[in-house]
C-alpha cells in the first residue's frame, strides 16, 4: 500500500504554504535576516508543535512566519515544498497564502507573490509540477482590511486563481465577509472557504449559501446534518480533508474516530490534503498512509481518493 501511494500520481488541493515551513528553514532565516524566534533549537520548535487547538497553532503558525522577508526567502519556502512534491509524486497543487500575514508586518505584496510564483514557474518547467495559487483572507481580521488585500492583488490577477479564507473559524462566522467573496467573484476568481473544523454545521451551510463556494476546506462536521449531506452529495461540493490536521488540533479525537471514509462511501467528493504539513507530522503521502495504518483504507479507497484529487482540483 506504501508503494502504491507513492506511485500514484496525485493532486493536493488544500496546502498553507505558510505551514511548510520546516524548522531548518525556519532557523536559516531568521539568523539571515537577524529576527528573533522564541527557539533556541529545532527540537524546542518540534515540542512546540503540541497543539491543543487551531488557535494555539496559529500562534506558532504566526510567529515563525516572522522570518520570512525578502524575496528569495518565499522562493525557498515554496521549493522546499515543491521538492518534496517532487519526492511524492504530487503532480499537480493549487497552493495557499495568506498576504496578511505578511503585508500587517511591512512586507510588500508584490515581494511575497513573486517569490512564490518564480518557484512554480520553475517547477512546471523542470520539475513538470502544474499548480495554481489561492489568495486567502484572514478571518480574523475585518472585512475592510480583506477588501484591501483584493486590492492589492490586483495587479498580479494573472498569477493568482481563486481566493480562499483561512484563520480562527469560531466567532468569525463566513457573514462577515459576504460582500468580498461577491466582489471577488464578481472579479472572476475561484472561491474557496474553511468550514467546519472547529465552527458547527451552519459555518458550511453560511459558507456555501453566502459565500457561494466552489469547494468546502475541511468540512468534516458535515456528518452532523442530513440535510447537509445530501446537499454536499447532490451538488458534488468537493470537501479538501486533512486528516492529520485534523488529529493534531484536536477536531478530531484520534485518527481512528476521523469520518473520511465514511464521508467517501457516503459518495460525498472528499479529498486527502496536507494542511501545514511541517506542523502537523506529514506530507500528503504520509497523510493517505494514516488512512490505511489506522482506518484500514482499502487499494480502492485510495485510488478513488486520488482521482477525487484531480476531480475536484480547479485544472
Amino acid at each position: 500500500m506504501k508503494d502504491l501511494i507513492q506511485n500514484l500520481p496525485k493532486a493536493e488541493l488544500h496546502l498553507h504554504i505558510e505551514g511548510t515551513l520546516e524548522p531548518e528553514l525556519m532557523f536559516r532565516l531568521a539568523k539571515k535576516n537577524s529576527i528573533k524566534i522564541p527557539y533556541k533549537t529545532i527540537e524546542e520548535v518540534k515540542e512546540a508543535y503540541s497543539f491543543n487547538s487551531l488557535q494555539s497553532f496559529l500562534d506558532i503558525y504566526y510567529a515563525g512566519a516572522n522570518v520570512l522577508i525578502e524575496e528569495q526567502d518565499f522562493f525557498d519556502l515554496t521549493w522546499a515544498y515543491l521538492l518534496t512534491c517532487k519526492a511524492q509524486n504530487i503532480v499537480h497543487t493549487e497552493i495557499m497564502f495568506d498576504p496578511q500575514t505578511h503585508t500587517n508586518r511591512g512586507i510588500k505584496f508584490k515581494t511575497v507573490i513573486n517569490g512564490i510564483t518564480k518557484a512554480l514557474y520553475r517547477a512546471k518547467k523542470e520539475l513538470e509540477i502544474s499548480s495554481f495559487l489561492i489568495m486567502s483572507f484572514l478571518r480574523h481580521l475585518t472585512q475592510e482590511e480583506a477588501f484591501k488585500t483584493l486590492k492589492d492583488a490586483e495587479p498580479f490577477k494573472d498569477k493568482i486563481l481563486a481566493v480562499g479564507l483561512d484563520s480562527s473559524e469560531l466567532g468569525n462566522p463566513p457573514s462577515k465577509f459576504e460582500k468580498v467573496f461577491k466582489e471577488a467573484k464578481k472579479q472572476g476568481y475561484k472561491l474557496v472557504a474553511h468550514a467546519g473544523e472547529e465552527g458547527d454545521t451552519s459555518y458550511i451551510w453560511d459558507t456555501l449559501n453566502l459565500l457561494h463556494v466552489d469547494r468546502i476546506d475541511h468540512g468534516i462536521r458535515c456528518d452532523e446534518d442530513e440535510k447537509l449531506l445530501e446537499y454536499l452529495k447532490e451538488n458534488k461540493i468537493p470537501l479538501t480533508v486533512c486528516p492529520l490536521s485534523n488529529v493534531k488540533l484536536k477536531a478530531v479525537k484520534s485518527m481512528k474516530n476521523h469520518n473520511i471514509l465514511k464521508l467517501l462511501k457516503y459518495g460525498l467528493h472528499v479529498t486527502v490534503n496536507s494542511d501545514d504539513p511541517a506542523c502537523f507530522g506529514g506530507y500528503l503521502n504520509e497523510n493517505y498512509e494514516a488512512l490505511v495504518n489506522e482506518l484500514g483504507a482499502t487499494k480502492e479507497d485510495i485510488e478513488k481518493l486520488v482521482k477525487n484529487s484531480f476531480e475536484d482540483s480547479f485544472l
